[in-house]
């Protein structure tokens, strides 16, 4: 079984154009824990830092809630986490379009059904689902869809903004992986499909980071589809989702797993400097 061993760090610096008084946010940066990823260590360093506590969310994501109420003019945050993932045996599922549109199903996962203001489809994109949706089986429509979503849309970084909608990003066909993975989902939930947006981490560089070397990483986002289990598909790059991903969160759409979120009292942020990387230890 093929595994592989990264220390991940994740370094953000917030700088304001004077002091703030105040901030409270919440960070949503430490890997998930579960077969196929198993999260060895975690740390999560704030400067300044007056108190802060961790839970875990409705999605099963850890959040650390925190407030700095000393007068500070830079923002700090660190998070370290060592993190080890493998593969994982998933038989093929004998699922098809009766059981995932059973009552039962469409209940019990209503919550990855229904569109958020982030995924609603343009009825362009409902009419692209559609076309797919007699295929064989949901994961193979899923697919397919996704297939379709990435020739329609051209990567750009910096051209959208956190809070862009599939409707807002299907006009100028332009986005970055949030957008291919709300564009997806809005798809998908519009033909029966359950589908769940998934916040992590993956390397710049396709291929396999040799032991002992380090690479540029970045936040990135992708979708899981139900047909039986849950099934990973990456819109932005398409291809199997491999251990180079490194899933930080799952929930509805990108609010409810961003990384970083809150409020501050004082001068408007002047810089943000954002810095990822991994390093392969085994």
């Amino acid at each position: 079984m093929s595994t592989r061993r990264y220390r991940i760090v994740h370094h953000t610096t917030m700088r304001y154009e004077g002091e703030v008084a105040t901030s409270h946010n919440e960070l949503r940066m430490t890997p998930v824990d579960e077969p196929g990823q198993a999260t060895l260590e975690a740390r999560v360093r704030v400067r300044p830092l007056t108190w802060s506590t961790v839970y875990e969310d409705h999605w099963g994501t850890q959040v650390m809630a925190m407030e700095a109420q000393s007068p500070h003019d830079v923002l700090e945050i660190e998070a370290i986490s060592l993190v080890e993932r493998s593969e994982v045996a998933v038989e093929a599922p004998d699922t098809g379009w009766e059981v995932v549109r059973s009552a039962d199903t469409q209940d019990r996962l209503s919550e990855f059904l229904a569109q958020t203001s982030r995924t609603a489809p343009p009825q362009e994109v409902a009419a692209l689902a559609a076309q797919v949706a007699d295929e064989r089986t949901p994961q193979a429509a899923a697919l397919a869809l996704a297939d379709r979503v990435h020739s329609a849309l051209t990567y750009e970084p910096g051209i959208t903004g956190w809070q862009a909608t599939a409707a807002d990003v299907w006009g100028t066909r332009r986005g970055v992986c949030q957008d291919f993975a709300h564009i997806t989902l809005g798809g998908l939930r519009s033909i029966g499909i359950p589908a769940r947006y998934v916040s992590g981490y993956v390397t710049d560089d396709p291929g396999e980071i040799p032991r002992g070397t380090s690479a540029v990483a970045r936040n990135h986002a992708w979708v899981e589809v139900w047909d039986g289990d849950w099934h990973p598909i990456d819109p932005t790059n398409p291809g199997s989702v491999g251990l180079d991903h490194v899933v930080l969160g799952r929930g509805r759409d990108y609010d409810d797993v961003s990384p970083f979120r809150g409020m501050f009292v004082g001068p408007p942020l002047e810089e943000l400097d954002l810095e990822i990387t991994f390093t392969r230890v085994g």
